[in-house]
């Protein structure tokens, strides 16, 4: 029996085992999964969290009911990827060998890059979102805030979904509203970016609503350190941003095996192929989702995408036949924007966010770089389709793995 192992079972990985699991030949290859959490997290819930809209209980489940049977369920922790022996090594002196390798080990938040974050204002000023344990401490202190100035902060890029920090202040704004305390908040957006967000069209779209909801903006801001004493923000020029409440995105980082195995640059990504998803090392090496370092968002969609190219690939692989070279980076993305509407954006490596109808020419039914109450109710329908279908591999209807250029309306002006 040849064998493929899986690292990691979040939204990836467990994609990957269960299309996998219906492709390769049962007679010929052992499928294996290796995770150390028993809990598989919605994190896309982890924003609306705070905000009491979700549950505990709706962004967790038990993450081994999404392995499919056919699959080997391993529950230990990766010590070590040692490619040049094909083998993994695992906690307690176990190790297993494998042909074939995927990489699906995700990204993490990196409190600790940052002087200062970790003081001792931690989790009682100072908040994430990110995690499943930050996004519930911001919500029961949200539940008793008074008031004052509210930070939302990026530290430095990429980060998992990168439109999730405005998101959380759009979602603020409204809360705020709803609560009859919103004159009595003030709340600054402050990214290392020179905008609202990494696209320029999207960002023209973002900074009209920022400027709508009476959303200050810090720009090209590179964090040096969070002085607690002061309550402030630091960054290398000297300047200050004051907070009574500062809910920051961490430094994200690939996960710490990487570095252990030397496979990563520097913040712990693996080099990968833009369009195969192969190690650019590593032949017999896969990489998908947050732990590779192509250019393209690291968020569900995004993975969803990668699965399906990376599917065809691995079989390719096994036949020795050559790679396709056909993943664009397609995202597909619905952004809060507070007050019952979200926007909808859908790009890939070249081609920015625009305008038009998703997935249908002129039928729509979604508006793209428009806010509506039906992108915002299909924001919250994900939820379902990621518990029941994208996990599980199942095709989501008219999304294709590649970005349609169909019912998009195309500025030359613009995007030239």
């Amino acid at each position: 029996m040849k064998k493929l192992v899986i690292l990691g079972a979040g939204t990836a990985g467990t994609m990957m085992a269960n299309h996998l699991v219906k492709k390769l030949p049962k007679k010929e290859w052992q499928i294996t999964i290796v995770d150390q959490y028993k809990t598989h997290y919605y994190q896309p819930g982890f924003l609306f969290l705070p905000f009491d809209t979700y549950t505990e209980e709706q962004v967790k489940k038990t993450g081994k009911k999404f392995i499919p049977k056919g699959v080997n369920y391993i529950q230990k922790k990766i010590e070590l990827i040692k490619p040049e022996t094909n083998k993994v090594e695992l906690e307690n002196n176990e190790s297993i060998d494998y042909d074939i390798l995927i990489v699906a080990t995700g990204s993490k938040t990196a409190p600790d890059e940052t002087d200062g974050l970790l003081g001792p204002l931690w989790r009682k000023d100072i908040f994430d979102f990110y995690t499943f344990e930050g996004a519930k401490a911001l919500r029961d202190k949200l539940r008793t805030w008074e008031g004052g100035k509210m930070v939302v902060h990026i530290t430095e890029m990429p980060i998992k979904c990168p439109v999730a920090p405005l998101e959380f202040a759009f979602l603020a704004d409204t809360f705020f509203k709803k609560k009859g305390m919103r004159d009595k908040v003030e709340i600054t957006y402050v990214t290392p970016l020179d905008g609202a967000f990494t696209k320029p069209t999207c960002t023209k779209a973002l900074n009209y609503l920022l400027e709508e909801k009476n959303i200050k903006i810090e720009t090209d801001f590179a964090i040096m350190e969070v002085d607690n004493d002061k309550k402030v923000i630091v960054d290398y020029v000297d300047r200050e941003i004051p907070f009574d409440l500062l809910v920051t995105v961490p430094t994200n980082m690939g996960d710490e095996v990487i570095e252990r195995s030397g496979l990563g640059d520097d913040l712990n990504f693996i080099p990968t192929h833009k369009h195969t998803l192969q190690s650019k090392e590593h032949k017999n090496i896969f990489v998908i989702g947050d732990a590779t370092d192509v250019p393209a968002s690291k968020a569900g969609s995004v993975a969803h995408f990668q699965a399906e190219t990376l599917t065809d690939n691995i079989i390719l692989f096994t036949k020795g036949f050559k790679l396709k070279q056909e993943f664009d980076g397609h995202a597909n993305c619905f952004i809060e924007t507070g007050d019952n509407k979200a926007l909808l954006i859908d790009f890939n490596y070249d081609q920015e966010p625009v305008h038009g109808t998703f997935p249908f020419a002129k039928i729509g039914p979604l508006k793209l770089l428009k806010e509506s109450v039906f992108n915002h109710w299909g924001k919250l329908a994900f939820r379902w389709i990621y518990w029941n279908m994208l996990l599980k591999g199942i095709p989501i209807p008219f999304v294709g793995r590649n970005m349609s250029f169909k019912g998009k309306i195309f500025d030359i002006k613009e995007n030239n």
